[in-house]
């Protein structure tokens, strides 16, 4: 059974949070991150353009394994829109969770 103070050196509080002014550069990384999310969400809506052709062409030409692809390619870029179009409330989300953590 572990003492007391093995306990209380476990429970240590290194007292470590996020700080906005830490470092130079936060207002650019910021920049680039939306620019990249941006450019993702670009992507899918021409993923899912193509994947919708696909599912259609598949469908009308009768090519069973084309309409399959369509289908789960317009499922991956929805998820991938959802992902990335929520990934800031996501990690607000998680980050607020672990704040709660004592």
């Amino acid at each position: 059974m572990p003492s007391i103070d093995r306990l209380i050196t476990l429970a240590y509080d290194p007292g470590i949070t996020p700080n906005e002014g830490g470092l130079p550069g936060l207002s650019v990384l910021k920049s680039v991150v939306s620019s990249i999310n941006l450019y993702g969400i670009i992507a899918v809506v021409g993923a899912l353009a193509v994947s919708l052709a696909v599912w259609a062409w598949g469908h009308f030409s009768g090519g069973h394994n084309a309409e399959a692809n369509g289908k789960k390619g317009a499922v991956v870029s929805a998820g991938a829109a959802l992902g990335l179009g929520a990934a800031n409330g996501i990690v607000m989300f998680f980050s607020a969770l672990g704040s709660q953590v004592k």
